[in-house]
């Protein structure tokens, strides 16, 4: 997962915003340091996901941040992770619609695993050899491209849930939609997740039996 470096427009820690910013409130930047900028490789994870483009997506996270450190005065408190997402969700499909229309519900014929989070989340070996590293990176990138591939309700559903480990309020809270939707949604995608990889493995077993 991508990690992002501190955004230009705040200092090091103890420090204020930079010259010219305006402020969330006296004594207020540090609290949007200690609760907010935690979540930047989060945030940076969705916008990837959603905008299915990593240039445009550090740019609607930065626009992202910049937005809720203007306006962390109305946090009231909860989830600090699903108030910014829920800027960040808001601020990738503004950049979409502005850019290049609605986002494109194609489906691609890509390999994928049913084990979505276990493989995104899987730490590296101590000391993985190159053919192992080679591999892990391969089957990343598999991952990537397979949950890209799938309609964008559904995608979300998997990246916040799989990948963030999102609770299901903290996923409504987010997307504005019901718990249940979030359910319905989420058991939609990992199915077509599990769609997706299944032709791929039965084409390869039959490949298998027909050399035996």
């Amino acid at each position: 997962m991508k990690r992002l470096s501190p955004l230009p427009f705040f200092g090091t820690a103890g420090e204020g915003p930079a010259p010219g910013l305006p402020t969330p409130g006296a004594g207020r930047a540090d609290e949007f340091k200690r609760q907010i900028l935690p979540h930047l490789d989060a945030a940076y994870n969705l916008a990837r996901y959603l905008t299915r483009d990593p240039l445009l997506s550090e740019d609607v996270v930065q626009d992202s941040v910049l937005r809720a450190f203007r306006s962390f005065d109305q946090f009231r408190g909860g989830s600090a992770k699903a108030w910014l997402l829920t800027i960040v969700r808001n601020c990738a499909r503004t950049t979409q619609s502005g850019a290049a229309g609605r986002l494109s519900l194609v489906m691609h014929e890509s390999s994928l695993g049913t084990d979505v989070a276990a493989q995104m989340a899987a730490q590296a070996d101590p000391a993985p050899t190159p053919e192992e590293a080679a591999q892990r990176q391969a089957e990343v990138g598999r991952v990537r491209a397979a949950i890209e591939a799938i309609p964008e309700p559904f995608r979300e559903a998997v990246v916040l849930r799989d990948l963030e480990d999102m609770s299901y309020a903290e996923i409504a809270q987010t997307t504005g939609v019901p718990v249940g939707t979030v359910m319905s949604r989420l058991s939609r995608g990992r199915a077509l997740l599990a769609a997706e990889l299944l032709p791929a493995k039965n084409a390869g077993d039959e490949a298998s039996r027909s050399v035996k």
